[in-house]
């Protein structure tokens, strides 16, 4: 019986923060480590690198549902999420998000001082983002830029210094998540509208949106391929890879358009999950083999 009311609260939190979507920026943390270390590193900075990510990207859902319980209880979307039903506190809440930044935090000063130094601003960008819709058509991009903070860290975590290549990475990751947030976001066009919230739908409209989030897909591709020809790890394996990117990303804008959002969750999630698999499985085949 105990077991399986555990078992029950880790499935409730695991819904809470959407732990199917760990692996969108998990797979450029992944990649950029292996490049960085040029193979494998230690088992444990493999191992600190994942507490810090799984606890900084559950962290920072858990707290969005929290900020945004008000807002989600007047979207018929996302009224039926947890804290909205009732079926969490935020109290609750915010005692495993603390956890969970606690856990990146520990991480961080595991790995070395550098990251330790950057990780206040991590957590910043972790805890702000859900505020900035309530100001900021740009609120996409600032989603963006938390997100990239996973393979800018990794490669930090293995050599202690910045380089050109998890920049680059980090750019192709934040435009990547900055536009399929911008599909997922044009379905809540009239709610945003009529609340005050900002986006880049809101702003420039659901068909303007979809293009300039098709400008920031094309950018990330040839981000993608800046990192191949830095990358002296990367062949034919990986061009492999970038190839079937970008057919996924031309299905993704087949499947919606401004008169029809009817697919927009298979377009933003389940093709971006395709994305972030293929770039993980191809990025990694060629730097074993």
């Amino acid at each position: 019986m105990v077991f399986y009311k555990i078992a029950e609260k880790i499935k409730a939190y695991g819904k809470l923060v959407m732990f199917s979507h760990t692996i969108f920026s998990f797979s450029f943390a992944l990649v950029s480590m292996v490049l960085a270390a040029r193979g494998l590193p230690s088992l444990s900075t493999v191992f600190w690198i994942v507490v810090c990510f799984l606890g900084a990207r559950t962290g920072a859902n858990a707290i969005n549902r929290v900020i945004d319980a008000k807002i989600d209880s007047r979207n018929p979307r996302t009224a039926n999420r947890q804290i909205p039903k009732g079926e969490m506190k935020k109290g609750e809440v915010v005692a495993f998000t603390a956890f969970c930044f606690f856990l990146m935090l520990l991480g961080a000063y595991q790995l070395n001082w550098l990251c330790f130094a950057l990780s206040p601003v991590a957590l910043f960008l972790l805890i702000i983002y859900s505020y900035t819709k309530r100001f900021t058509f740009l609120c996409h991009l600032i989603l963006g830029v938390t997100c990239a903070c996973a393979p800018v860290g990794a490669w930090l975590a293995v050599t202690g210094k910045f380089s050109l290549v998890p920049l680059v990475m980090g750019c192709a990751n934040t435009l990547w998540v900055a536009g399929f947030d911008i599909i997922y976001g044009s379905q809540d066009y009239e709610f945003d509208k009529a609340n005050g919230l900002h986006s880049i739908p809101v702003t420039f409209g659901v068909k303007y949106a979809l293009l300039i989030a098709m400008m920031f897909h094309i950018v990330t591709l040839l981000c993608l391929a800046v990192i191949g020809i830095l990358t002296p790890q990367f062949g034919v394996f990986y061009d492999i890879g970038l190839g079937i990117i970008t057919v996924l990303f031309v299905a993704e804008y087949r499947m919606v358009s401004p008169d029809n959002l009817t697919h927009v969750n298979i377009a933003s999630y389940s093709v971006n999950q395709l994305v972030s698999l293929t770039l993980l499985f191809f990025g990694l085949l060629d730097a074993f083999f």
